[in-house]
């Protein structure tokens, strides 16, 4: 698993290195890389939204007209390449100190809540870039994020003090949703630029995305992928292959199926280290030494969801709630760890309803799985409206922490809590690679 991921880093550092083609232009120039307010205006002159919120009504009608410039089939539109969808964006943390505040942690740390917010605008954008239409000045599609399949990191503690870089592209396309690959790295020096500036990887992540009609109401077709050479084909191969692992996954959802055996014996082990040996009673239950009953590691949120944290589409953007969650996930973790955590991988967040502008965001994190020192925490979002008492689930979030001392152990003590264990012990099985903490602030393989 190793040697694979390192292919698939080496593989990806080939196709976004400028002398592959991915960074240069028809012109065979360098882009600029966008600065990261930009890419939020950018989106705004794309899909031709006002950014007066009493206005959106009639912007979002203005929308309905971009209609006709919509394909009736994906063969009518012209194929795209990977160079075609590549953009570079600068986050200037160490020049800008005005922008350093809003990503300033009370650790001197940058905001991971404020990068998740940043790769889904970035990630949506790349969508754009790969689906540009020049008929038209704004774009007949809404493109959303429909799922956060992996963000794996390999540096645990970012500087305020020095200059972020994210590169996207999209890696792999269907007929409706596109497969976005990002990544992120950071300036070896602070406070200024340098013309030798080396940035250094941090993190790599994996968004899919979903082409919706101009009112965002039905499917719309997106520009075909070609590769030009055989990193991008193995590219999109793996695309094809997260694909697949996904439907997989799902199909075997604790949702719809048992555990296997394997599991099966899991959950019995764990309950029989919790009978109590003095009664030998089913009914009677004791916690083990250096354990947790996992329904004591439960924080809870209330969030009113503002017109201010709107997107595009005037739905509540999908990179604020990934912020709440994961600051809620963090706390969890801190508060049942006992010391700092740090966020080792997030994936499989699916968003599952849209949240409107106006709803009230209840989110519940609790610790549902532990290993040594990692910590598996799972938050999940519901939203009611303000007149409505009914609750409906919109997202589920699965994080990786780890923590820099062991951790005790969970253990469940109904069926439910049983399934939630289990589930965690997915997630955390499918990182891709186990990571070591190292005191130079770097998780590595």
């Amino acid at each position: 698993m190793k040697r694979a991921a390192m292919r698939l880093w080496t593989l990806n550092k080939g196709l976004l290195t400028h002398g592959r083609g991915l960074a240069y232009g028809s012109e065979n120039k360098i882009c600029k890389p966008l600065h990261i307010q930009e890419v939020r205006n950018k989106l705004r002159e794309i899909v031709g939204v006002s950014t007066i919120w009493r206005d959106h009504v009639k912007a979002m009608e203005e929308r309905k007209l971009l209609h006709n410039f919509l394909a009736t089939s994906q063969k009518a539109l012209p194929p795209r390449k990977m160079k075609d969808s590549y953009i570079e964006v600068l986050l200037p943390l160490g020049s800008d100190p005005d922008l350093r505040d809003k990503y300033l942690t009370v650790q001197n740390t940058v905001r991971f809540g404020r990068i998740l917010e940043d790769l889904d605008s970035l990630g949506v954008l790349v969508c754009y870039m790969h689906n540009q239409n020049h008929s038209t000045k704004m774009s007949p599609l809404s493109i959303v994020t429909v799922l956060v399949d992996k963000i794996d990191m390999c540096k645990y503690s970012l500087s305020p003090e020095q200059d972020i870089k994210f590169t996207g592209h999209v890696s792999w396309v269907g007929k409706t949703s596109m497969e976005v690959k990002m990544k992120m790295f950071q300036s070896s020096y602070s406070f200024h630029m340098h013309s030798d500036d080396k940035f250094w990887p941090v993190l790599d992540a994996t968004f899919v995305m979903v082409a919706r009609d101009s009112e965002n109401k039905g499917p719309a077709f997106v520009n075909p992928l070609v590769p030009e050479n055989k990193e991008e084909e193995e590219l999109i191969t793996q695309g094809e292959l997260n694909k697949s692992r996904r439907i997989a996954f799902s199909t075997t959802s604790l949702l719809k199926v048992a555990p296997n055996s394997e599991e099966r014996n899991v959950i019995h082990e764990l309950f029989l280290n919790t009978l109590d040996p003095k009664t030998i009673s089913f009914q009677s239950r004791i916690l083990p030494p250096k354990a947790v009953w996992m329904e004591d590691t439960k924080l809870k949120s209330l969030d009113i969801c503002h017109p201010q944290e709107r997107n595009i589409f005037n739905r509540i953007f999908g990179g604020f709630l990934m912020r709440k969650a994961y600051e809620l996930a963090w706390a969890t973790a801190c508060s049942f760890g006992g010391s700092r955590p740090y966020v080792v991988t997030v994936d499989d967040i699916m968003f599952q309803k849209p949240v409107e502008v106006g709803s009230l965001l209840f989110l519940s994190s609790q610790v549902c799985f532990t290993q040594d020192n990692y910590i598996q925490v799972r938050v999940h979002s519901e939203v009611a409206s303000l007149d409505s008492r009914e609750h409906m689930t919109t997202n589920v979030f699965h994080f990786t922490f780890m923590s820099e001392k062991e951790v005790p152990l969970i253990f469940p003590k109904t069926y439910g809590e049983s399934m939630l264990y289990l589930d965690g012990q997915r997630h955390f099985k499918s990182m891709s690679t186990p990571v070591i903490l190292k005191k130079n602030y770097t998780v590595e393989p």
